[in-house]
């Protein structure tokens, strides 16, 4: 299995195809293609390749799903006995996104992420034939 080891917002992710993070938020639309190019590690089934601090011309590929809102964070100040209270909530802001490629320094597929649409054809087909045998 190959993965790679990224750094954004501060933090590091180890990601392959397919994988869906929730990262710091980008200034991005939805649907679009972000490309993250601090690439620290890359592993693929034979060798492993580690940067110095990152690998030059490396990168990470992945679509951005959606721009989301954590859970409330209550914040609440108190000082005993002056009858002062003070409660604040904050939701910090973060983007999901999807890994489609990893790319190696030379521009090689590492590790892509193919599409695979499902077929409901056959569960529309059995419906309509329940539909008849109840007739």
């Amino acid at each position: 299995m190959s993965f790679a080891i990224i750094e954004t917002g501060g933090k590091q992710y180890k990601v392959s195809a397919s994988k869906i993070l929730e990262i710091e938020k980008l200034n991005a639309k939805v649907g679009e293609i972000v490309k993250f190019k601090n690439v620290l590690l890359l592993n693929d089934n034979k060798n492993t390749e580690v940067g110095n601090p990152s690998i030059e011309g490396a990168t990470v590929e992945a679509k951005l799903l959606d721009n989301v809102k954590d859970r409330t964070v209550l914040v609440f100040h108190k000082r005993r006995r002056k009858n002062s209270r003070k409660k604040n909530g904050h939701r910090q802001r973060h983007s999901k996104v999807q890994i489609t490629k990893i790319l190696a320094k030379d521009g090689k597929i590492i590790d892509e992420f193919k599409i695979v649409e499902k077929k409901n054809v056959v569960k529309e087909d059995k419906k309509v034939i329940k539909k008849e045998k109840k007739k």
